[in-house]
């Protein structure tokens, strides 16, 4: 049996169903398999009502769908139920509306006008009453982690040296350095996004799959054997994502 991952999505429609293409294709060749999203479903792309609702409705129509919390979404679903509540990762200079977070296009997308050009209360009362209770309610309900034999999908990452059982959500939805940094084995191989590269990239210990969708880059799909093996899906088919070795100091 393989699984798929699909990395940060951050409301391209367009790229999501392009992926899921690939998918469908590889599929065709391989056989079935199940589909994880890590994270980050909204924010800075054109369209995350769209994304939202390609996803809700592949999984009530039977498709086996893993999608995973990210940390944009979950601000997004902070800022509908409180608009002054702060996300325990978010540095303080920043809010879920600041033109580097992405939120005025979430909120763009459901038709509220100018989310950033005004002030909170009537934008927050104009969300209110655009989104469907039934987006924000899919959102909370998302799982933080997915495990799959040897492999486990988050979406930032774990904090090393702790088991999968006893993490924080924020550090699952937010963790960078600690995380990145560390060289040694995890209990599991983790496949994570959050962290944007150029392309996917398997860094022996963790496969990094945000390929940078949010900032005009691909969105990236991968899939993992039983036996470990890791590929990227192009339109060409498979190509193997070997471990990279880390660097030696000198």
């Amino acid at each position: 049996m393989h699984t798929y991952a699909i990395g940060d999505i951050h409301g391209h429609l367009g790229l999501l169903r392009g992926v899921h293409d690939l998918i469908s294709a590889d599929m065709a060749r391989h056989g079935q398999g199940q589909v994880v999203h890590v994270g980050d479903l909204v924010d800075r792309g054109p369209d995350s009502r769209g994304v939202i609702d390609f996803l809700r409705d592949g999984i009530a129509q039977g498709q086996d769908w893993v999608v995973l919390k990210g940390n944009h979404d979950r601000m997004f679903t902070l800022f509908m139920a409180d608009p002054c509540a702060r996300d325990a990762g978010l540095r303080a200079q920043f809010s879920w509306l600041h033109p580097r977070l992405g939120g005025a296009e979430t909120l763009e997308s459901y038709g509220v006008r100018s989310p950033a050009d005004r002030p909170i209360t009537p934008v927050h009362s104009d969300a209110v009453a655009a989104v469907p209770k039934a987006h924000i309610a899919f959102l909370d309900a998302l799982p933080t982690s997915h495990r799959v034999g040897d492999v486990v999908f988050v979406h930032a990452g774990i904090r090393p040296n702790i088991a999968l059982k006893d993490q924080t959500e924020t550090d699952l939805l937010w963790i960078r350095a600690a995380f990145l940094d560390h060289i040694g084995p995890h209990e599991a191989l983790i496949v994570h996004g959050h962290t944007a590269i150029d392309t996917p990239t398997h860094y022996g210990n963790r496969v990094n799959i945000d390929s940078s969708a949010a900032y005009g880059g691909p969105l990236s799909a991968i899939v993992i054997e039983a036996d470990g093996q890791v590929f990227r899906l192009t339109a060409a088919g498979r190509v193997p994502l070997l471990p990279q070795l880390p660097a030696v100091p000198r």
